[in-house]
C-alpha cells in the first residue's frame, strides 16, 4: 500500500513511518520545514512539503496514495487556549481526506485521545466522548461516518502518554515540573490512573489498523490499563532521588502549569476490544520500567 502520513516527523508519526515501511508499505510523509523533511527521508519515505492547515497539499498527498493516516493535529495553539481552533482545522482535514477516498474502500486512520471519553471509570472502545470534555469528539464522529462513504475509516484513541526514550511530552513535562521543585508530586492520595502505551506498541497498532481494521473501527492505542499517579510520582522519585509527596490541586496548579488539568484526572482505558479484533498486545517496556531505566533523564529537554 502507499501510505500518505500527516505529522510524520512527530513523536508518534517517526515510529510509524518505518513500521510501515518495515512491512512493505511505501510512505510518503508530510514535513513542514526543511528539519521535519531531513527526518523524514532519513526514514525512506518520501517527502511532501506542507502544512497540515493547506487544504491543497492535503489534498495532493491523499491523492497520490492509497490510505492515509492523520496524525498531525496543531497541539501548538491548542494549548495556548485555542483548542476549538485547533478541532476545527483536524475536521477540515478529514473532510479532504474523506473526499479523496471516498467509494475507494482506502483505510483513514485519525489520532484521538482516550483522555475525557468516560471520566467516571475505564473507557472501552464502544463508549463515544461528548462535546462537553473534548472539542475533538466531532473529529472522531467525522471519521467514522465516511464508513458510510466507503472509506475503511478508523479513530486510533492514544493513552495520554505515549512513552519511550525521548519523549517530550505529558511525563517529561511533569519529571521538569517535580525536579525544579525538589520532590515528586501528586495529587490528593495519587489514586487516578493513566492509561500508557509504549511508542513501539503505538506503531505497531497503527500499522495493524490500516491493514485489517473495518471501517467505522475506534481502536485504543492502550498498553497499560491505568497507573496510579502516585506510583508514576515514586517512580519518579526513585529514579531521580526526590521524595514523592501529596499535592493540592492549588499547588499543583502552580507546579504544572497547564498540565495541572490533567494530573489529577482519571483517565484509565481498556484496549480489550482492540486486541480481540487486530490481535495486537503490547510488548515494549512498561511506562514504570522506562522511567526507571532513564527514558526521561533529560525531561522535556531535547
Amino acid at each position: 500500500m502507499r501510505v500518505f502520513v500527516t505529522g510524520a516527523s512527530g513523536w508518534i508519526g517517526s515510529a510509524v513511518v518505518p513500521e510501515l515501511i518495515g512491512a512493505g508499505h511505501q510512505v510518503v510523509g508530510l514535513a513542514r520545514s526543511d528539519a521535519a523533511a531531513e527526518k523524514v527521508a532519513a526514514s525512506g519515505a518520501e517527502v511532501l512539503i506542507g502544512d497540515v492547515q493547506d487544504i491543497d497539499v492535503l489534498r495532493a498527498g491523499a491523492e497520490q496514495a492509497d490510505g492515509v493516516v492523520h496524525l498531525a493535529f496543531r497541539h501548538d495553539i491548542a494549548w495556548t487556549g485555542r483548542f476549538e481552533e485547533a478541532a476545527a482545522s483536524d475536521r477540515r482535514a478529514i473532510e479532504v481526506f474523506g473526499e479523496v477516498l471516498s467509494g475507494s474502500d482506502g483505510p483513514l486512520a485519525v489520532a484521538s485521545g482516550v483522555a475525557g471519553v468516560r471520566p467516571d471509570g475505564v473507557a472501552t472502545e464502544r463508549d463515544l466522548p461528548s462535546d462537553e470534555v473534548s472539542p475533538r469528539a466531532a473529529s472522531e464522529r467525522a471519521v467514522l461516518a465516511l464508513a458510510e462513504r466507503g472509506v475503511r475509516s478508523m479513530s486510533v484513541r492514544f493513552a495520554p502518554t505515549v512513552h519511550g526514550t525521548g519523549d517530550h511530552g505529558f511525563i517529561a513535562r511533569i519529571v521538569d515540573a517535580d525536579r525544579s521543585h525538589g520532590a515528586a508530586g501528586y495529587v490528593g492520595e495519587g489514586e487516578n490512573r493513566w492509561a500508557a502505551v509504549h511508542r513501539s506498541d503505538a506503531a505497531r497498532l497503527v500499522r495493524s489498523g490500516i491493514e485489517h481494521a473495518p471501517g467505522g473501527s475506534v481502536l485504543h492505542a492502550v498498553g497499560e490499563e491505568g497507573i496510579a499517579m502516585r506510583d508514576i510520582a515514586n517512580a519518579i522519585s526513585r529514579h531521580f532521588a526526590l521524595p514523592a509527596t501529596a499535592i493540592s490541586p492549588e499547588e499543583a496548579g502552580q507546579r504544572f502549569g497547564f498540565l495541572a488539568q490533567f494530573v489529577g484526572l482519571d483517565m484509565a482505558a481498556s484496549s480489550v476490544i482492540t486486541r480481540e479484533l487486530l490481535g495486537w498486545g503490547p510488548t515494549g517496556p512498561t511506562l514504570i520500567e522506562d522511567i526507571g531505566a532513564g527514558a526521561y533523564s533529560n525531561g522535556s529537554q531535547s
